[in-house]
This record gives structure tokens, sequence and C-alpha cells, in this order.
């Protein structure tokens, strides 16, 4: 199997960028290809395609499986196993983001939460925990906003994040109605 240069550019480019996310270069590579191409693949045309051994495209795929981002499939006649990546690119996104949350949110909200519960024996410990504190509250409030904005539908999504900053004109307003009204409320004077 060839790469055409336009699927070699995306495949090199997200086996590099991979390496950012916290997967390495191989898998990027791997991931990149099944999500880009028109069938399922099975490991030894991955393995062709990319220039990587079988016992690494194996890994590769296993670890792909962990994170749910590829599963494997079976063809009639034929006993290998072959992968794609999930067509719908929200529901990638949202397997990604369930999966670093798992990986790296929730052992630091447990790990916080362990040291908030400990009797701190001195100011710097007080001051300490304090900040971890604060830590603490801004992971969880950011978790449960990401945890609804994951149950919206994939358009309502759409339409959240093409509002932009008209949310904080919205907001804005919504500030200078309460302000209003709470002066109109005392009896007084309102701006």
């Amino acid at each position: 199997m060839n790469l055409t240069p336009l699927i070699q550019s995306f495949v090199l480019h997200f086996g590099e960028m991979g390496s950012r996310w916290g997967i390495n270069r191989t898998v990027g590579q791997i991931y990149a290809l099944l999500f880009v191409s028109h069938r399922p693949l099975n490991a030894d045309e991955i393995a062709e395609a990319l220039g990587f051994s079988r016992s690494n495209v194996s890994m590769g795929l296993k670890e792909l499986e962990s994170w749910r981002l590829t599963k494997p499939q079976h063809q009639p006649g034929d006993r290998r196993e072959y992968f794609t990546a999930p067509d719908d690119v929200w529901a990638i996104f949202r397997t990604l983001a369930e999966e670093r949350r798992k990986r790296e949110v929730d052992p630091t909200l447990s790990m916080l939460r362990a040291a908030l519960m400990e009797t701190p024996a001195t100011d710097e410990e007080r001051h300490a925990q304090e900040r971890m504190r604060e830590m603490h509250a801004l992971i969880e409030q950011v978790t449960n906003w990401f945890t609804d904005v994951q149950r919206l539908e994939a358009d309502t999504l759409v339409q959240l994040m093409n509002l932009g900053s008209k949310v904080q004109k919205v907001l804005e307003l919504k500030d200078k109605f309460t302000l209003f009204a709470g002066g109109r409320a005392q009896g007084g004077d309102a701006d």
C-alpha cells in the first residue's frame, strides 16, 4: 500500500503531534492512517504502508484499543483482524477527552482530595493546602463543566462553539440587567 503525498503528509504530522499529546509517534501515525483510510486495514497493511515492524503495529493497535479509538473487526473468509477509526469526529473527541480525564485528571483530583484531608502541621503546609484547595476547586469545576458539555449532542456543541464571544456579551447584558433590577427593587435609581 503506497501513501499519496497528501495522506503521507497528514500521517507524518499526526505522528509528530502525537508525541506532544502524550502518545508515541508510531501510535499517532497508525491512528492517522486508520482515520483517513476509506476501508478497514489489517496489521500487515498498516505495517507495510507506514514502514513499521509488525510488532510495533500490534503494540500501537493495542494502545489505540485501550483508548477506545479503534476496534478490531473481521471480514468474511479472512481470519485476520481489521481496524478502523470511528467515523464521528465528535465521538473521537469525546473518547479522547474521557480517556485523558480518567488517566490524568481523576488521579490528580484523588491526590488533591487526600492532601486536603490531611491536618497541616505548619504554616507552610496550611498555605500549601490552601493553594491545593484552589487547584482542586478549579479542576473539579472544569471537569464538571466538561462532563455537562460532553452530554450535548454534536449539533448543539457546534452551535455553542459558534457562539464564541457572543456568550460573554449575553452574560454582560445579564449582569447589567441584574444590577438595574436590583436598583429598582431597592427603590433607587439605576444607571
